[in-house]
């Protein structure tokens, strides 16, 4: 499992960003344990269902916040008050700042060292994000406003939970630049254009092509406007009759260790989705889960390329790598790789050659 400093990428572990950490609508009353980060955290939600993440754990003397079923704090529903969550083992209560603000046995004031450490959360499309940096800063770009998830005309997305992926993150990002994968594994045919545009801390893949078996010889082509939001956000869109949205997700779980996540949405043609439209449009999300898997397994079983060998018409994938090193050094350094990369970069554009032929 190659890590971070195996690929060279910078001085921290993990990259600075937004990253998903879990479907919204499985975070219920009772505080939920997870790992990312090469770190135990604890998502909750406040009496007023605002979400917030901690560290896991209590530090009068350990004991995990998120993981009890038998304390009689967990059995009379004290875990959450207000906006604080309350440690099963002594009762402390922790709030969303992360300090201690009641001690249950105690008239002391609570000790300035009763701290846990807080992230930053946002919860958007049905999904819980966020906020990564490990100099602590605050997000430097925002997050994705994901437009559609709120348009009446989209069937919104369902959550493809794909589990962990023993990967480092930069194995999937290469996929951004990554022409010569589409047409042996994903049946594209007849590829009229392909190329990269860097920008700042977004970076675009635009696709167009015919394919083996979803396009019809001589029919439109398909066609993909493809980008990473920061490290671990992809979106992508595909025009056509039905025009999708597809998300896909990853977060570090360990050095060298993701969780990956997928889904999509799917736009009718009438003012107001309803319930008649998800079977069709569930159907284009497995479509397109399909396609994913297709990529999946390949970075099951790959070893980790720590250095592309690269030959011409294989895609600029030193000038991802490049880009993506932006997001695992200090903030400070961020438009010294930008400037390095911001631009277009093509590898074929038939319309273009078209154009100059005319």
């Amino acid at each position: 499992m190659a890590q971070t400093a195996d690929y060279r990428l910078g001085e921290f572990t993990f990259a600075r960003g937004w990253h998903m950490i879990a479907e919204a609508a499985k975070l219920g009353p009772d505080p939920m344990p997870l790992r990312f980060f090469a770190r135990d955290l604890v998502l909750y939600r406040g009496e007023s269902g605002t979400p917030h993440l901690v560290d896991a754990y209590c530090p009068h003397m350990g004991a995990h916040l998120g993981r009890n079923q038998t304390s009689y704090i967990v059995r009379d529903k004290e875990r959450i008050q207000g906006e604080s969550i309350r440690c099963p083992f002594h009762g402390w209560r922790f709030g969303p700042d992360g300090r201690c603000n009641h001690i249950p046995y105690s008239d002391q004031k609570p000790p300035k060292a009763a701290v846990i450490k807080t992230w930053p959360v946002v919860e958007r499309a049905g999904i819980i994000w966020m906020w990564h940096d490990e100099e602590g800063n605050e997000p430097d770009y925002p997050l994705p406003a994901f437009e559609m998830y709120d348009d009446p005309q989209w069937v919104r997305w369902a959550i493809d939970d794909l589990g962990e992926l023993p990967q480092h993150p930069i194995e999937v990002v290469d996929n951004m630049t990554d022409f010569a994968h589409f047409v042996p594994i994903h049946g594209s045919r007849d590829i009229e254009y392909f190329y990269n545009e860097f920008d700042g801390h977004v970076q675009w893949q635009m696709f167009g092509a015919g394919h083996r078996t979803l396009v019809q010889e001589g029919g439109p082509m398909l066609e993909l406007d493809t980008w990473y939001t920061g490290p671990a956000i992809l979106q992508s869109s595909m025009r056509g009759q039905y025009p999708t949205h597809m998300l896909i997700a990853h977060t570090p779980v360990e050095d060298g260790k993701i969780h990956v996540w997928h889904a999509l949405m799917v736009k009718t043609d009438k003012p107001q989705a309803t319930e008649e439209d998800v079977p069709a449009a569930r159907a284009y999300q497995q479509a397109s889960l399909d396609a994913f898997a297709q990529d999946f397994e390949i970075w099951t079983y790959k070893k980790a390329c720590l250095v592309p060998m690269m030959v011409r018409g294989d895609g600029p994938t030193d000038k991802n790598r490049l880009w993506y090193r932006q997001f695992y050094n200090p903030l400070a350094r961020a438009p010294e790789f930008q400037k390095r990369v911001n631009g277009r970069y093509t590898v074929v554009d038939k319309r273009e050659q078209r154009k100059d032929v005319a």
